[in-house]
């Protein structure tokens, strides 16, 4: 099965202050019939969580207001179960460390394209293939 198959049934939450990284990812996931939602800022996308719940969230670093990092430590708070995805054009070793300890799933350096946003979610279902197995695999050694 390919990914975009895989994604039919979950909802992505990306928020990017990019008018164009908004606009072709959302035509780009929609034209496959995937569920995307694009907002512009951090505030609008904790807004957006408190309406729906979202199974991946990718968020930029640098946004206007509240910053990606802060955003996704909030998230983690409120959604703990919730994939996340941070990229940045301003990689460093302090801002990597911060993410790895707020729980974000993957890490993307822009510039972007389809295929580093596609590999990323690509290793986000994988992780989450993998749990649910272990999960059942669990389940299943505990009734016996």
């Amino acid at each position: 099965m390919d990914l975009f198959s895989k994604l039919k049934d979950i909802k992505i939450l990306l928020v990017d202050d990019d008018e164009w990284i908004r606009g072709s990812m959302t035509l780009s996931f929609r034209s496959k019939g995937c569920h995307l939602l694009a907002l512009e800022t951090a505030e609008d996308g904790l807004e957006a969580i408190k309406r729906q719940r979202y199974d991946i969230i990718i968020c930029d670093y640098r946004l206007p207001g509240m910053d990606g990092l802060k955003f996704l430590k909030l998230v983690t708070k409120s959604r703990p179960d919730t994939m996340k995805v941070l990229m940045t054009a301003y990689a460093n070793i302090e801002v990597a460390a911060e993410a790895i300890k707020i729980g974000v799933h993957d890490f993307i350096q822009k510039p972007i394209s389809a295929k580093t946003i596609e590999a990323s979610l690509t290793r986000l279902i994988e992780k989450h293939e993998k749990s649910l197995c272990a999960l059942r695999q669990w389940q299943k050694d505990d009734r016996d």
